[in-house]
């Protein structure tokens, strides 16, 4: 044990963040702006920007593989290889899934990254605010339970996170997705904006918009203070971007974290639990393992914020038994990894549309392209489905050159580009409902190499899932089909839960201590100085983009936890 009184000093912190990723990295720089002696704990290796982005300038053809996975690597990882960003160029970003087994009692694609920055490196980079019609939907219809905040709680916040990372967008003016603090948006594709001005003159209730992301399309004063330039446009944002174009914690909140003097970065630390002092009614520490030496080291604080993403987060409150908490840290009310949800990734539609054969496209866009906003049972309840859905819409055409025949004929039809046909498409995200049968767990057996429980997955769809694609092929044909689309075509892909990256609950927020672990600030009901901000803080799961959430209800707890701190209330 790693413990002796004499490097107490030295392990005692104002306050520890677990985790160093979407949530943790800005937990650590307004945790460490306002003055905390601020240990963060990360169980993987340091991500230096610049420097530890070994692939990010190569050209194709400098990888063995040309970017493919070799068979025997695909083989050794079935479920991380299903995500689409894992090839050669960033491969090293994620968890290979032999070296931290989990257990599926249902199937569940669990994707990890374990690094400083977590997947702040990987993520699809989509932010959009929530509304009340989300922060409300619980109440509405009984299902989960109602939040303990609303929009205007949150605003402000919103609007902090914003204009921090960079945020491009078009100030929309719809109810249902909120404007933002908004660099200049990317373009549309011609077809896009038919499409836009089709549904806007044939749909009072729908819109197309740009999908509003995290790219700074042109930095501001405070982009450039953090050493960041504009986003080129690479689209190779999965290898680290050496312009920081993007907000990833390496590029932002860490680095500027580090840059007060206040943050002790600590890598390669596996959070075995939080260490909960029965006569001081309050948690006083963490109990880390050395990823290499195994050894235990306890390290100390007065507030502790737990952001090691939603299923990790999950897995430390449940690990942390005393004889106060036999069954977890708060977990007075026995929901904890109960009532965990993600969002449905599993419908597409494609089709394709023969206008504008004038026009292409060229280059690259790292957005995707245009967003419709959730539009079913926004106002009232109207389908045999509960909640909505989003979608994302892109068009562009993607022909190439004939590579038949031989010499000058062969070099003619190569030279000979024919674009073909526009191709659209649209992938549903769907909102899954909270469900305590939908649950993790520990094992009672099967520990991993340090000695921690492993994760079990009761996870799965369910009836209101399947209704709600049925929705999302009938409403999109239709509106494909009055727009001149043809060839048109539907898919499920029938994925298991984990695909969509997006995992939402299990410790969450929520007015009653019967009924949830945190309560509007995002504190345990019963340990009033841990603070849960990641994922596993979410009531419901909305259709947006979680991140962006993520973000702004970090910032407005680290700003509570410090205001309490000062009045010696915490």
């Amino acid at each position: 044990m790693g413990n002796s009184n004499d490097g107490l000093k030295a392990r005692t912190f104002d306050a520890i963040v677990i985790g160093s990723g979407m949530s943790g990295g800005w937990a650590a720089k307004e945790l460490c702006e306002k003055g905390l002696k601020t240990l963060v704990l990360e169980r993987g290796r340091d991500v230096v920007h610049l420097k530890d982005y070994p692939t990010t300038n190569m050209q194709p053809w400098e990888f063995e593989h040309r970017l493919q996975v070799p068979e025997a690597i695909r083989e050794a990882n079935p479920v991380v290889s299903k995500c689409y960003n894992f090839r050669e160029d960033a491969m090293q970003f994620f968890v290979k899934d032999n070296e931290h087994p989990y257990i599926q009692e249902k199937p569940f694609d669990w994707i990890r990254g374990y690094q400083v920055g977590g997947k702040s490196l990987l993520w699809a980079r989509m932010t959009q605010r929530w509304s009340d019609f989300d922060y409300e939907g619980p109440a509405r219809d009984g299902y989960a339970v109602d939040w303990p905040i609303r929009y205007k709680d949150i605003a402000p916040w919103y609007s902090h996170v914003e204009k921090f990372a960079g945020i491009s967008g078009n100030k929309d003016g719809l109810d249902t997705l909120p404007d933002g603090e908004f660099l200049p948006a990317l373009e549309l594709s011609c077809v896009e904006n038919y499409f836009k001005d089709y549904v806007s003159k044939n749909y009072k209730d729908r819109h197309v918009i740009y999908s509003r992301c995290a790219h700074l399309t042109e930095p501001k004063q405070i982009h450039l203070d953090q050493g960041r330039a504009q986003c080129q446009n690479r689209n190779l944002c999965q290898r680290g971007c050496p312009f920081g174009g993007y907000f990833a914690a390496n590029s932002t909140t860490i680095p500027w974290a580090m840059k007060t003097g206040n943050m002790t970065l600590r890598p390669f630390s596996v959070v075995h639990s939080i260490i909960y002092d029965e006569k001081k009614g309050k948690a006083t520490g963490v109990r880390v393992i050395d990823a290499h030496s195994k050894e235990t080291i306890d390290y100390y604080a007065r507030i502790i914020f737990v952001n090691a993403a939603a299923t990790n987060t999950n897995l430390i409150l449940l690990n942390s038994k005393s004889s106060r908490f036999p069954n977890g840290l708060g977990n007075d009310s026995g929901i904890l990894g109960k009532y965990f949800a993600f969002h449905n990734y599993r419908a597409r539609i494609s089709a394709e549309y023969d206008g504008y054969p004038d026009s292409t496209t060229a280059g690259g866009r790292p957005n995707g392209g245009a967003y419709l906003p959730r539009f079913r049972n926004v106002h009232k309840q109207e389908t045999d489905f509960l909640r909505g859905y989003a979608s994302g819409f892109s068009a562009g055409r993607y022909g190439g050159s004939k590579a038949d025949g031989f010499g000058t004929t062969l070099k003619d039809n190569l030279a000979k580009k024919d674009p073909g046909p526009w191709h659209v498409g649209s992938q549903m995200m769907g909102e899954t409902i909270p469900k305590e049968k939908n649950f993790l767990s520990l094992d009672a057996n099967q520990k991993d190499e340090w000695g921690i429980p492993q994760i079990r997955f009761a996870i799965d769809y369910d009836e209101n899932d399947d209704k709600m694609i049925g929705d999302f092929f009938e409403q999109f044909s239709e509106m494909y089909t009055k727009a001149g689309f043809t060839n048109i075509k539907t898919n499920d892909s029938h994925q298991a839960p984990g695909l969509d990256i997006h995992e939402m609950g299990g410790a969450r927020m929520g007015k009653d201590p019967k009924t949830s672990m945190l309560n509007k600030w995002n504190q345990l009901h019963a340990c009033e100085n841990v603070f849960v901000t990641d994922g596993a803080c979410m009531t419901s799961t909305s259709t947006q983009n979680p991140s962006l959430t993520y973000m702004a209800l970090t910032a407005r707890a680290c700003d509570y936890a410090v205001s309490q701190m000062k009045k010696n209330e915490l």
